[in-house]
């Protein structure tokens, strides 16, 4: 289906998934933020050592990034926009968007922490959307990886044809 064709029902079921999900993580509900992952779903971004996958390491991030931002006295929000779903049929999509996350001290001026690229192979399921994997993509990252392969980023692709019906 192409880009133009996607359904609006689908436009508006994977925009809410994504209004829920940085609300839910900003809010410290971590568990409900891990069940807008499917069972077996993946994160991954090089802002942190190791990917998270299933619901309990899911669950643990979203904690612990949370607590982490309550401890250093901080407000974040994430803040999603120009999401791109590439492309869409009635059980799965791909999406790109801009993340930015932003935090803010008490009584002190917000701070832009990072800019990110989100590459999300998603599926529907219980006619829900969710994201099977995640992929963070950060724009103070260099161009390549260590071994001069492209990294995913803007105007690039993390996956090719093949890697993404092996994932869906």
């Amino acid at each position: 289906m192409s880009p133009d064709d996607i359904a609006t029902d689908t436009l508006l079921g994977i925009q809410r998934l994504y209004g829920a999900q940085s609300h839910l993580i900003d809010e410290g509900r971590a568990a409900e933020w891990a069940a807008t992952f499917t069972a077996d779903g993946e994160f991954r971004s090089p802002s942190y050592p190791e990917p998270a996958a299933g619901a309990r390491e899911l669950t643990a991030f979203a904690e612990r990034f949370h607590a982490s931002a309550r401890a250093a006295g901080l407000v974040t929000r994430h803040v999603l926009t120009n999401l791109w779903v590439e492309s869409a049929d009635d059980h799965r999509a791909r999406v790109r968007a801009y993340l930015q996350i932003v935090s803010t001290p008490a009584g002190g001026p917000s701070r832009l922490e990072r800019m990110t690229v989100v590459t999300d192979d998603l599926v529907r399921h219980g006619g829900r959307w969710l994201v099977r994997r995640r992929t963070v993509h950060r724009d103070d990252a260099p161009s390549e990886d260590a071994g001069g392969a492209p990294r995913g980023g803007p105007g690039r692709r993390q996956h090719d044809e093949h890697e993404h019906e092996e994932n869906a």
